[in-house]
């Protein structure tokens, strides 16, 4: 068989085996990295062998690896938006310097003492092992629901350290490979490569940016152009910082994507949609082409002294350094410990440490050795272990937030998500029809694809820890059905289900729910728009920041003040419009004293605002 014919028969196999992966970590609701992992090693040298370093040649390899890596880079810093970064920027801030440093410093400290090998070596594992990237975060974020101030420091702690970590690699590994080292090599060599690597991704993401705007005008067909000038955005910003300067690639790929993801692009959810598949497929053959290139002989060479890496790696180092880093954030303790608890390093460590490997072993195996053998033993054990317990870690720690529940992933489910994420409260969509579940995810929602009126799909959405649960589909049986799941065999405390046609609304009220018709709906949004057209307008826009908000009071310190008092203490732009309690409703003037139980109706002049008003009036 020619050497094209086992490449192709290769590429095909590993595609086959990328997808099958997916498609079981999805149903199985884990990551899918370990599977990838795992099926990488079987098809690779020390499994059946179709899989060969030869057939792709040293340059194919590099050049295949490097602009994978460039792609799923630009497609987690274009999901990373200022807005995003604000949810948790103290904590963020705290990950991506104290957190690294103390990270590096531990794992260099471990490599170096355990397996005795020059501190330039020992460095550049802890270099590789900063790195938590999106690869393996965002999935496991995906499966495992937690606070979005806790995902948005993972998330960006990601992106941020799988460039450093890169970067910080090559640098070192300059010292390692130099004639006559010194130390300040690696200090040029990282700065020269973070500049260059800014000023072209930025330069990159600009011009884009500019290009699409100008695209805004054309018809329909412009998406499909769109997408594909997103896509080469991110290989030219790859490719033109690696020409300039080796790696510097990847800090140009994150640029471009935080630029372009941060502009006010046209098409911008169907880019997403597009990108985050080939994202998706790229990240599967990377993950498995490593995989298969992976010696078991470096593993075993470790013995237990690297079992005893990995635990000072993960326990002591990660788990420390993210707890001082996140010192005087405002995270509570059992969240900074999950945070400390889950760094699962991804495809940046992977890949840069299989090719440093390969041109270490001809002059220095025992570092190869060690290079290869520490990052993969990190990352089999980080991606199985934390992965795999990761929600029932969540669970013990008791930072799985209660959520909204939302049926039906069309217009009306997903302007009620977009509702309810802009107020800061958690969202999990159901649809049956995969298409819409993939457009709700690559707009940033919590997506489960299947049907809900099987109760093993609302299980799978957790609507055990659902507050609410809205029925939002086209099809009364459908919303019938599911509220009644909801609320007999969940039990819900709120199901809202929407009642399409006024002839079903008696059977939704016999079921104890709240049935919202749409004619009804409709009725009274014209008759705001006469009556109440400021308020209205207000309400309508979708650009609006801030809104009306009830919440129970559950804060012990407020019961028994005046209303006044109350207000006083609320974020600016926050007021007390509205007292509920025992079924009365009231306008309260400012001595009104208020009562632990009761509901305040919030008007608040943004976000912002509401989320803090309604943290302070909970307690939280």
């Amino acid at each position: 068989m020619s050497t094209a014919t086992s490449l192709v028969g290769a590429v095909v196999l590993v595609a086959g085996l990328g997808v099958t992966a997916q498609l079981v970590a999805d149903r199985l609701r884990v990551p899918s990295v370990g599977f990838l992992l795992v099926a990488g090693v079987l098809v690779g040298p020390q499994g059946f062998g179709v899989v060969r370093p030869e057939l792709f040649g040293e340059a194919g390899l590099q050049a295949i690896v490097g602009l994978s890596v460039g792609i799923i880079v630009f497609e987690g810093a274009f999901h990373l938006t200022v807005d995003r970064v604000r949810e948790a920027s103290r904590e963020a801030l705290g990950l991506v310097t104290v957190g690294a440093l103390l990270s590096l410093v531990g794992t260099t400290t471990a490599v170096r003492v355990v397996f005795g090998v020059d501190w330039a070596v020992a460095v550049l594992v802890g270099s590789l092992l900063v790195a938590t990237g999106p690869t393996v975060i965002t999935p496991i974020l995906q499966v495992v629901p937690v606070r979005d101030r806790v995902a948005a420091a993972l998330e960006t702690e990601g992106i941020i350290n799988d460039v450093v970590a890169a970067i910080l690699a090559v640098a070192t590994f300059e010292f390692v490979v130099a004639d006559s080292p010194t130390p300040l090599v690696v200090v040029e060599a990282f700065l020269l490569r973070l500049f260059v690597g800014v000023a072209v991704g930025a330069a990159v993401g600009w011009c884009v940016a500019t290009l699409l705007d100008r695209l805004r005008l054309a018809a329909d067909t412009a998406t499909q152009s769109a997408r594909l000038v997103v896509l080469t955005a991110a290989l030219a910003a790859f490719a033109i910082a690696g020409s300039l300067l080796s790696e510097a690639g990847i800090a140009a790929a994150a640029t471009a994507g935080l630029v372009l993801g941060n502009s006010d692009i046209p098409h911008r959810e169907l880019i997403a949609e597009f990108k985050g598949g080939v994202t998706l497929f790229v990240l599967s053959f990377v993950f498995i082409v490593l995989a298969a290139l992976l010696s078991l002989d470096d593993l075993r060479a470790l013995g237990v002294a690297g079992l005893g890496v990995v635990v000072l790696v993960v326990v002591f180092a990660r788990l420390l350094g993210a707890l001082l880093a996140t010192v005087g954030g405002s995270l509570a303790t059992n969240e900074r410990l999950f945070i400390g608890l889950l760094g699962p390093r991804g495809i940046v460590p992977a890949s840069v440490a299989t090719l440093f490997a390969i041109e270490l072993r001809p002059t220095n195996p025992t570092a190869a050795t060690v290079l290869v053998g520490t990052v993969f033993s990190v990352i089999f054990a980080t991606v199985i272990f934390q992965g795999g317990l990761a929600r029932h870690l969540a669970q013990a720690l008791d930072i799985v937030p209660t959520h909204t529940l939302i049926v039906g992933a069309g217009r009306v489910g997903t302007e009620l998500a977009d509702r309810f994420e802009a107020r800061g409260e958690e969202v999990i969509m159901v649809d049956k029809d995969a298409s819409a579940v993939e457009r709700a995810r690559a707009a940033g929602h919590r997506a489960v694809h299947g049907d809900a009126t099987d109760a093993s799909t609302l299980d799978a959405a957790d609507a055990k820890r659902a507050s609410v649960v809205v029925a939002a589909t086209a099809d009364d049986d459908v919303n019938m059905l599911v509220a009644q799941l909801a609320a007999t065999r969940f039990d819900v405390e709120t199901v809202v289900a929407r009642a399409n046609q006024p002839d079903n609304l008696a059977a939704f009220e016999d079921l104890d729910v709240e049935p919202i018709s749409a004619g009804f709906a409709v009725a009274d949004a014209i008759d705001d728009a006469i009556e109440r057209p400021a308020l209205s307008h207000w309400l309508a826009d979708a650009g609006r920041t801030g809104d009306v908000l009830e919440v129970e009071l559950r804060n012990d310190a407020l019961a028994g003040r005046p209303v006044e008092a109350v207000t006083d203490d609320l974020p600016s732009g926050c007021l007390v419009a509205m007292v509920s309690r025992d079924g009365e409703d009231r306008v309260p003037d400012g001595a009104f004293t208020l009562s632990t139980g009761d509901h305040l109706t919030l008007i608040c002049e943004t976000n912002d605002a509401l989320r803090e008003a309604r943290e302070y009036c909970q307690g939280d």
